[in-house]
């Protein structure tokens, strides 16, 4: 642990890649947090409740990739990192409690512990790079002053009184998902250069293969939570199976070809930087509803299923193939669409679901999911026959860090 000036408070070219033991907990609680969401999407069985906690979970995740991009651009073995690490760690706690209540119309403590780790970082950054013209210094101001544009549409939104404050929170989220596409233009400073995305390390890539990882143990976090305080019956049981079972098909399918990061050149370095934001989140919205839904097969395995059920437990793997296709699609510029034509299967179960039993609706998605892992390793397996010098490409299909 060291402090240092602007020079060396950004990271060295020569920094360890490897995540922090700091970012590691930091990690931890943001996945608490994405339990909350999960178990506040299946005990409130509305689309309003759905709809605004997917709004506030989309913030949660806003926070963690932000502050993943900092700590790459950064060295978080320093003081001021850490610093800001610990705040953003304890806003994550503030968020993650008040999901609930924000959704239920109390909606001030979400606002000030979301918007207060922003604050604070940019401060902390503005503060201590101000005296040096350093590319540093531009963009942390770039992210202060977009943050602090979003922060007055959330504290405005949650002081009103007797007024819907979702709205303006849509428009904060707007924008600071808007700017960071645009990349941050700020008055008098631009835009955030190209090559500064080129320059990203492979610690990002850890980053996000390890917060997805610690996501989808929710998958059967959530039920376990749920089946302890129930009676152990055999359908409960045979749901927590498939909870688990599922996780593990979304593990691979999300490892799949994960280390080809590494070998990309700048310039799709870069993209996959301003992209995995967007296309994880996709993902991890899946891995939300799936989660909510392994929480609703426990509770109550058998019986007609609600179409709000229906949705959670076919929706979320329809998003999670789709983020993560999408994302190879986008970075690598090849072709990957092969996983995309098990979603008309998902999407025909639809009508009929409703009709059948949690428990059924579950093992159907999980049989859909086994069917896409097993496309994979076909085709993984007849590309090395027809070409032995495969066998390296093959290897990406390891876990590995990557995004």
């Amino acid at each position: 642990m060291t402090t240092g000036g602007a020079t060396s408070l950004v990271r060295r070219p020569d920094a360890s890649n490897r995540a922090t033991l700091l970012e590691l907990l930091f990690d931890v609680v943001f996945v608490a947090a994405i339990a909350l969401v999960s178990m506040t999407i299946a005990e409130g069985e509305s689309w309003a409740t759905t709809g605004h906690a997917l709004l506030l979970f989309m913030a949660i995740w806003w926070t963690w990739s932000v502050t993943a991009i900092t700590t790459d651009f950064y060295d978080p073995e320093q003081r001021p990192l850490q610093a800001i690490l610990m705040v953003t760690a304890f806003g994550a706690v503030g968020t993650a409690a008040t999901v609930p209540r924000a959704v239920d119309g109390h909606p001030l403590l979400f606002a000030l512990a979301y918007v207060t780790p922003h604050v604070i970082r940019g401060i902390i950054l503005v503060g201590i790079l101000h005296r040096h013209r350093h590319k540093a210094q531009e963009r942390a101001t770039r992210f202060f002053f977009w943050f602090s544009v979003s922060g007055i549409l959330w504290i405005i939104g949650a002081l009103l009184p007797n007024q819907p404050h979702w709205p303006l929170w849509a428009a904060a989220l707007t924008i600071e998902y808007v700017a960071t596409a645009a990349r941050y233009p700020t008055p008098f400073l631009g835009r955030v250069p190209l090559d500064q995305y080129e320059k990203v390390t492979e610690h990002l890539g850890e980053r996000y293969q390890q917060f997805v990882i610690l996501a989808l143990g929710d998958i059967i976090l959530v039920p376990t939570l749920k089946i302890s305080s129930s009676d152990f019956a055999l359908s409960r049981l045979g749901g927590f199976l498939i909870a688990f079972v599922t996780m593990l098909l979304l593990w691979q399918l999300y490892v799949y070809r994960s280390g080809s990061i590494l070998e990309m050149t700048k310039r799709r370095r870069g993209r996959a930087a301003r992209l995995a934001p967007y296309t994880h989140l996709v993902t991890l919205v899946g891995v939300v509803l799936v989660a909510a839904g392994a929480d609703r097969v426990v509770h109550q395995p058998t019986g007609t299923t609600p179409l709000h059920a229906v949705v959670l437990m076919l929706g979320g793997p329809v998003l999670f193939i789709t983020g993560r296709t999408l994302f190879t699609y986008l970075v690598q510029e090849g072709p990957s669409a092969r996983r995309l034509v098990w979603i008309p299967v998902l999407g025909a179960m639809m009508p009929f679901a409703p009709a059948w039993p949690p428990l059924l609706v579950a093992g159907a998605a999980v049989a859909v999911l086994a069917g896409v892992v097993v496309t994979d390793l076909v085709v993984a397996r007849s590309r090395r026959r027809r070409d032995p010098e495969a066998q390296a490409e093959a290897e990406h299909s390891r876990p590995g860090p990557g995004l």
